[in-house]
């Protein structure tokens, strides 16, 4: 990179906090137990350096208390670095958290004055703006009510709608776009992808790395307060994935040691697996006492497990365009279902059915269920394009009669590596 081209340019920068291990919350317990004050130091940034050139929109990822949202705060000088140093050239205009800015006690008109005119606008600007901030917002007559009473979409859109008018160069945004209904979220990408063609600089945290994948050239990967790779995001997330499949595997085998290691301690204690027993039982009975709105059916048979793996048997919940996907599926057979039909449906946030199939639709042989087992349904190729999707699983009986119908059982994301648009990758040629 040139240096005339370098907006952002993070050195080397480090950033602690004091974690207080006790901490007397009342003024009485403060006078009373002051050497309880105890407290340990957590370096959260241990060294993280980037620079990103002017009309780039980078990608933050990484797992939970990596660091992402403090670096991002860091660049919009809400805390400053214990160390190191930051350079941002050009206004800053940020998305940090819902509302945050906002007066609840104001109407929504009066905080696009007060939000806009701390980005930096005057009166007169912001008076030329204020319909284009009220009409991308969506909020129509609700934009003179306090914003305490909104929802929190309401403070999305209105927040949304001032940060991208205020003719920032940079925009920072921290999970925001994952508030919201699907148009929307996709009337927020189309605008990103519009003012970054203008040559606005972006920085996105978000743990959707379909998002990442859809808007950003880059994804910097934080790990333990460092930047452990960058690259392009369809790099990046796939090492990303990788790693936090690995991770998943070795919790799951310790979570599975643990249980083996209490089974064997319970079988040492025959009072104490009875009482474990029978408290198993209340467990289960409570359960099938308390209603899901997402479950319907006879309840003579239920899915009491799913597991989403790879090809290769690794569990996985986010997926490239493509590849290979897993559902097994544990459940119990309390009463001889005859008939019975094992289904799938996938589904987009709008609720558009993607997919769908059973194994009537699949011509399998006419079977009955009449003990406690598994089934597996393997999808060869999924042509999905990036997104998140939610998935339903049902037992049937006969013509279509409910057993266990389990709606949203669980969810995977795509990530395209191609811009394709859409729900569904078509195979097509052109001749010119």
């Amino acid at each position: 990179m040139q240096k005339n081209d370098i907006v952002i340019d993070v050195e080397n920068i480090t950033k602690s906090f004091k974690i207080y291990l006790d901490k007397g919350g009342q003024l009485k317990e403060k006078l009373l137990f002051r050497k309880r004050n105890r407290y340990e130091e957590r370096k959260v940034l241990k060294g993280v350096s980037f620079q990103i050139k002017k009309g780039e929109a980078i990608g933050l990822i990484g797992h939970n208390g990596c660091g992402k949202s403090t670096t991002l705060k860091l660049l919009t000088r809400i805390m400053y670095p214990d160390s190191g140093k930051i350079t941002m050239n050009g206004r800053v205009s940020s998305l940090l958290e819902l509302g945050a800015g906002f007066h609840p006690d104001m109407s929504g008109r009066e905080n696009i004055y007060t939000n806009a005119s701390i980005f930096g606008l005057t009166k007169k600007e912001i008076d030329g703006r204020l319909q284009e901030i009220v009409d991308f917002s969506e909020l129509g007559d609700f934009i003179d009510n306090p914003v305490r009473t909104y929802s929190s979409g309401m403070y999305m859109r209105l927040a949304f709608s001032v940060a991208i008018n205020v003719d920032a160069d940079i925009l920072l945004i921290d999970e925001i776009l994952a508030v919201g209904d699907a148009n929307f979220q996709t009337k927020c990408f189309n605008k990103l992808r519009e003012i970054k063609a203008q040559g606005t600089t972006i920085v996105i945290v978000s743990h959707s790395l379909g998002q990442i994948e859809q808007i950003c050239d880059r994804s910097i990967w934080i790990h333990e307060g460092l930047v452990r790779a960058e690259g392009p995001p369809k790099e990046i997330d796939l090492e990303y994935l990788d790693f936090m499949s690995k991770k998943l595997q070795e919790n799951n085998q310790k979570a599975l040691e643990k249980a083996e290691a209490a089974a064997e301690q319970q079988n040492d204690e025959p009072q104490q697996e009875e009482t474990n027993a029978s408290a198993a039982e209340e467990e289960a009975h409570e359960e099938e006492e308390k209603p899901d709105i997402k479950r319907w059916g006879s309840g003579k048979a239920r899915i009491r497990k799913i597991r989403i793996t790879t090809a290769d048997g690794s569990p996985q919940t986010a997926f490239r365009t493509g590849q290979k996907i897993i559902f097994r599926l544990d459940y119990t057979v309390k009463e001889k279902i005859s008939d019975a039909v094992f289904g799938i449906g996938i589904f987009n946030r709008d609720g558009v059915q993607c997919y769908g199939t059973n194994t009537r639709i699949d011509k399998l042989a006419r079977f009955d269920l009449t003990k406690s087992g598994s089934v597996e349904i393997a999808l060869d190729d999924v042509e999905l394009l990036a997104g998140e999707y939610l998935i339903d699983f049902a037992i049937e009986t006969g013509e279509g009669i409910p057993v266990d119908y389990y709606r949203e059982a669980c969810k995977i994301e795509m990530l395209a590596s191609l811009g394709d648009v859409g729900v569904v990758r078509i195979p097509h040629s052109w001749k010119l």
